[in-house]
């Protein structure tokens, strides 16, 4: 029925068998690449979720560690208090309408004129922050910068900074300038004018 296959037939069969042998290798290696695709993508759904996780419960460990810390540490507050003209009239004293020193306040005062480009004023800054903690509900520190609430600083004769302005409870205020040769100097001459000129030890 069938005469013999001539060469060229048989090149021709030869050329479709090799075909679709290497078609079907190629499928293999397609199904292979797709399964590895696939196993890659659930790998790295995994980590992420993990990840994500492991970030959440960072978050809320960090969110309760921040729940136990003191409110001015999560607030970001500071012992010394800024004054502008009105509320140093109100917490010092009156100086437009007292004729004398009528010192406004129910606990001594440190009050410390300052500006924020001066070198000893942040040497000062941290110590006095420390020494407001320090003496706590025994003191007040307070802040005036110069550069904002010029009046004031003219007002008690301030010509140079840092210049510290010690107001007992009773009796006149005592005034200062300068800071000593170390930071520990420098904690050391606010202590000493502190318990000299404040609190009377």
């Amino acid at each position: 029925m069938f005469g013999k296959p001539s060469a060229i037939e048989i090149q021709t069969l030869n050329l479709i068998a090799i075909l679709t042998h290497q078609s079907m290798h190629q499928l293999k290696n397609l199904n292979h690449m797709k399964k590895l695709a696939l196993f890659t993508m659930l790998g790295l759904f995994a980590l992420t979720m993990n990840a994500c996780q492991s970030s959440g419960a960072g978050e809320q460990q960090g969110d309760k560690t921040a729940n136990h810390q003191p409110a001015s540490e999560k607030s970001g507050e500071k012992a010394t208090i800024q004054l502008n003209k009105e509320t140093f009239k109100e917490k010092v004293v009156d100086y437009e309408n007292d004729e004398t020193w009528n010192f406004k306040g129910d606990k001594p005062c440190l009050v410390d004129f300052y500006a924020d480009w001066c070198a000893p004023c942040r040497i000062t800054s941290p110590i006095l922050e420390d020494l407001a903690k320090e003496y706590k509900g025994r003191i007040n520190v307070y802040k005036v910068d110069v550069d904002k609430h010029k009046e004031l600083a003219a007002a008690f004769g301030v010509r140079g900074i840092p210049t510290f302005l010690y107001c007992p409870t009773e009796g006149k205020p005592s005034m200062t300038s300068g800071i000593g040769g170390t930071r520990e100097e420098t904690k050391k001459m606010f202590r000493d004018h502190i318990e000299e000129y404040l609190l009377n030890n």
